[in-house]
């Protein structure tokens, strides 16, 4: 994953998603850079395309130095959320489960650093 790196997509003020995101990167040790979409209106623009909301956290794997998922993601019909679906490089709103279990799959965190929650 040396190429890759973790973006996220946050905001300024509070969020119960935020933190949940920040205590499990923090808890497996994955490095990311946070984007604010309160602060860079371009990045505000990019979240509302991309989830048809201004849903943070939005991650995304990203070319190292890129602010923008590395290969295409699936599109959402208009109008769905985007909470906790794998969209392949890109997660948004995700519970410490899904975020696990997606870390995993982009190889930021082994299988047996899990949790079980």
């Amino acid at each position: 994953m040396v190429s890759k790196e973790l973006v996220m997509y946050t905001r300024t003020t509070g969020c119960p998603f935020v933190s949940v995101a920040k205590r499990v990167l923090k808890e497996q040790r994955v490095p990311y850079r946070e984007i604010f979409i309160d602060l860079d209106p371009t990045a505000k623009e990019r979240v509302l395309e991309w989830t048809g909301f201004l849903s943070v956290p939005t991650l995304v794997v990203a070319e190292r130095g890129s602010d923008v998922p590395y290969m295409e993601f699936a599109l959402l019909p208009p109008g769905t959320s985007p909470r906790g679906i794998d969209r392949g490089p890109m997660l948004t709103e995700a519970n410490a489960r899904e975020l696990e279990d997606w870390l995993g799959k982009h190889g930021f965190i082994p299988h047996e650093n899990r949790s079980a929650s």
